[in-house]
């Protein structure tokens, strides 16, 4: 009797890694930040916070501004996140090139695929119905849960959904956020160069590799794991 084959779960962060949201990431912080009467952050402040959960994206973007103010800016972000234009996709946030072929490649060759990510619930399931990309993915953990990233427990209830081990599973993200993660939950933590950190921010966190772009991925993934 032949063996089954073993479980391989693919965990994707979202922002940085799936899509390319940093402009309207940006858009967003300038309009809170505005209402706010405060300065707005530049988009390199903007990039390095990407992956945190919202209100510690706030407290870092504006450490003197109190909890109730940030409170308030995460409030607004949503706010302007939500618009109905873009909703209605006036404002895209586009898949990295190559994106789709590599799911493809991972479902075919019998990956289960995740995603992990600091972005709501609701603005997940927009890009996901936007890109033809619904119904696609095992397990959808997002920032509507807490602890967020780099807490393990956002690890922990992916591979709850999917009935998987950590030693089944694989983290890919463009931040620190995500490789420390990984390493907390023991899970193999693959970093991604064209997100918003540099590659030795990941290697740095806890990257066991750092992915040139997506068809490297694939390469990657297609070798024996490094444990």
């Amino acid at each position: 009797m032949s063996r089954p084959a073993p479980m391989r779960l693919a965990i994707f962060d979202c922002d940085g890694t799936l899509v390319d949201s940093q402009h309207m990431i940006a858009a967003c912080m300038r309009a809170a930040f505005d209402a706010e009467g405060l300065p707005p952050p530049g988009i390199v402040a903007v990039r390095r916070v990407v992956g945190l959960p919202l209100a510690e994206c706030m407290r870092v973007l504006a450490p003197g501004h109190g909890p109730d103010g940030h409170a308030r800016l995460a409030e607004a972000f949503r706010e302007e996140f939500h618009r109905p234009d873009r909703a209605a996709g006036a404002m895209t946030e586009p898949l990295f090139p190559g994106c789709r072929a590599a799911l493809d490649a991972l479902e075919a060759a019998g990956w289960l695929l995740g995603i992990a990510t600091a972005k709501g619930r609701r603005g997940l399931d927009g890009i996901l119905e936007r890109h033809g990309l619904s119904g696609r993915f095992v397990t959808l953990q997002t920032g509507d849960a807490s602890p967020g990233k780099p807490h393990p427990a956002v690890l922990g209830r992916a591979l709850a959904d999917a009935g998987a081990q950590a030693t089944d599973a694989v983290m890919i993200g463009d931040t620190s956020f995500d490789m420390t993660m990984a390493r907390r939950a023991g899970v193999r933590a693959i970093g991604v160069a064209w997100g918003y950190q540099d590659a030795s921010d990941l290697h740095d966190a806890g990257a066991e590799v750092v992915a040139a772009d997506y068809p490297d991925l694939l390469r990657i993934l297609a070798a024996e794991p490094a444990r």
